[in-house]
């Protein structure tokens, strides 16, 4: 069986250098920071992740945006509540290329059942994209 990852987890990931989600492995994204709502990482972007007009691909850069949303959120949760997206934009503000890319999330608003959170992505101290999600919360039985 797949390890389920609790909001604990996730922020342990970071804090205890635990390993991440496959996901996390996948896109090469390396969570740095994840507290109070607050969470950074690290992209390495490499040729995987460039499109035919030699660009980063838009839904890499949404998804690593959206995971370390979920770094920032899981900071805010206690082991009893589940969280997902149930709304993502992106905006694209300038093209990103092979190198590394820096994503800060925060925790915009929380309520009981639903959070609003948002996200910067950064390459060469400029950003090349920022997302905004809405995300489900949930209470685990």
């Amino acid at each position: 069986m797949k390890k389920i990852y609790r909001p604990k987890d996730l922020v342990e990931v970071v804090t205890k250098g635990n390993t991440p989600p496959n996901c996390d492995l996948t896109l090469q994204l390396q969570p740095t920071f994840s507290d109070d709502g607050i969470a950074r990482g690290v992209w390495q972007v490499d040729e995987k992740f460039i499109n035919g007009i030699g660009v980063v691909m838009g839904g890499y850069l949404s998804a690593v945006a959206d995971t370390m949303m979920a770094y920032a959120i899981a900071s805010k949760l206690n082991d009893n509540q589940a969280f997902t997206s149930i709304d993502l934009h992106t905006t694209f503000l300038r093209p990103a290329q092979i190198g590394e890319i820096y994503v800060e999330a925060r925790v915009e608003r929380l309520g009981k059942r639903t959070a609003y959170v948002l996200a910067d992505v950064i390459q060469n101290d400029k950003k090349v994209a920022s997302a905004v999600s809405s995300v489900l919360i949930m209470e685990n039985h």
